[in-house]
């Protein structure tokens, strides 16, 4: 197979992953994207993105000149013959993968398929998880024979929402295919797109691993750090300054302490420790960083308190202002949101907490937190810096302290050291 004229790609999944990438593949080829969310369609068509990614002047210049298209109606990609999927695969609440929106992009897919057509897999997964759940279910939907009918391949996706200098055209590419023919398309495919170029893997599982194992060692380094945190501050040491002598030796791996949470980090070690786990292997250091992790909020919490009372302030009633609660700086997502965990923890302990995020969605946030966010704000008894928003390093904190004894807590070292009366 040779990519020409008649190569019509169709994106399944419209968010951070699949937006950015339809973009790109739309610079050479014609693309449709296709999402089930009709209002998201709708939105895109009228060059909005709702996730802050993609400006309405790209848009608008792809729409003009037809090389992009959205839409939500089934029928409207029968004509296109690769199709890559970018479904969110997220974890359930006991930490087990969440493979039904995978499931079902497969089955909808299956519907589609002809003889040739190749589907391409970004979302993150197990290793095994392409060839032994999705491939039995594009096969039950369509009739077609696997690697005789139609083909699969794998590529996972190495999107960093809210960094606009490491674009999906400028992060090297992992590619697979199922065939060594289809694995040459793969790559072919992707290499016309990305300028950083593409690793093509020695088969698609290969290719679902090294997904896996890049987010899960973060994961471990973080909660390394984030342990330390725990060690030092019973030892009234401050983390950065510790950081900051030992990253004078050339070799030291810099990481920062945080709360861990997202589409990636936060949830991918748990697909790779569920597959350890059904192979007999129990996962120690995979699952021991995600426990220190999934727990910082109860400590972040606590040292508020703390605080408050070392400046003399009732812990009861204390009004708490929160900045941020997308998982990272300047980017719209509030999936697994960890300040989630902190909000509660602070209101279980008798605070008034008020939660202030211009970049979050204040109805998402209402629907899956029940929290609302405050639209302005006013003086405050604790003030907690979760994010590491750009808004946030132009805010006067002087104006947020309700008097002299207001605490400000840094998680994230944005302020200068003497503004603060603690870093995380």
């Amino acid at each position: 197979m040779v990519l020409n004229h008649h190569t019509q790609v169709c994106i399944i999944g419209l968010g951070y992953v699949g937006l950015p990438l339809a973009t790109a593949f739309a610079k050479k080829y014609k693309t449709l994207g296709f999402d089930i969310d009709a209002s998201r369609v709708q939105e895109l068509q009228k060059q909005i993105d709702r996730t802050e990614t993609i400006s309405s002047a790209t848009l608008l210049t792809l729409s003009d000149n037809e090389q992009l298209q959205f839409t939500h109606h089934i029928d409207a990609i029968q004509h296109c013959n690769v199709f890559i999927v970018t479904v969110p695969t997220p974890v359930t609440n006991d930490k087990q993968p969440d493979l039904q929106p995978l499931k079902e992009a497969c089955q909808l897919l299956g519907g589609l398929l002809q003889k040739n057509h190749i589907v391409v897999f970004e979302s993150t997964v197990y290793p095994g998880c392409t060839e032994e759940i999705c491939v039995p279910i594009l096969e039950t939907t369509s009739g077609l024979t696997y690697n005789q009918d139609f083909f699969c391949g794998y590529s996972p996706e190495r999107i960093n929402p809210g960094d606009t200098t490491n674009t999906v055209e400028t992060i090297v590419k992992v590619t697979a295919g199922s065939t060594p023919e289809i694995a040459d398309f793969v790559d072919d495919l992707y290499r016309s797109v990305i300028t950083a170029g593409t690793h093509k893997a020695p088969s698609i599982k290969v290719a679902e691993a090294s997904k896996a194992i890049e987010n899960a060692q973060r994961d471990v380094n973080i909660s390394f750090i984030n342990e330390l945190s725990l060690i030092f501050d019973k030892m009234d040491i401050d983390t950065y300054d510790v950081l900051a002598a030992a990253a004078t030796k050339w070799n030291f791996l810099s990481f920062k302490p945080g709360l861990v949470g997202g589409h990636c980090i936060g949830v991918d070690p748990y697909y790779l420790a569920y597959q350890a786990k059904k192979l007999g292997h129990e996962p120690q250091v995979i699952l021991s960083g995600r426990h220190v992790n999934d727990n910082m909020g109860v400590f972040v919490a606590n040292k508020m308190a703390k605080l408050l009372h070392a400046q003399d302030k009732p812990i009861q009633n204390a009004n708490i202002l929160l900045l941020g609660i997308t998982f990272k700086e300047n980017c719209t997502d509030v999936r697994n949101s960890k300040v989630v965990d902190v909000y509660h923890e602070l209101t279980q302990l008798g605070m008034q907490v008020s939660v202030y995020d211009p970049h979050a969605d204040p109805e998402l946030v209402k629907k899956l937190y029940q929290i609302t966010l405050v639209k302005s704000l006013s003086q405050y008894d604790g003030i907690m810096i979760m994010v590491g928003h750009q808004a946030f390093h132009e805010l006067d904190y002087s104006q947020l302290k309700k008097d002299d004894r207001s605490v400000i807590y840094d998680l994230k070292a944005i302020l200068p050291r003497e503004w603060v009366n603690a870093r995380l």
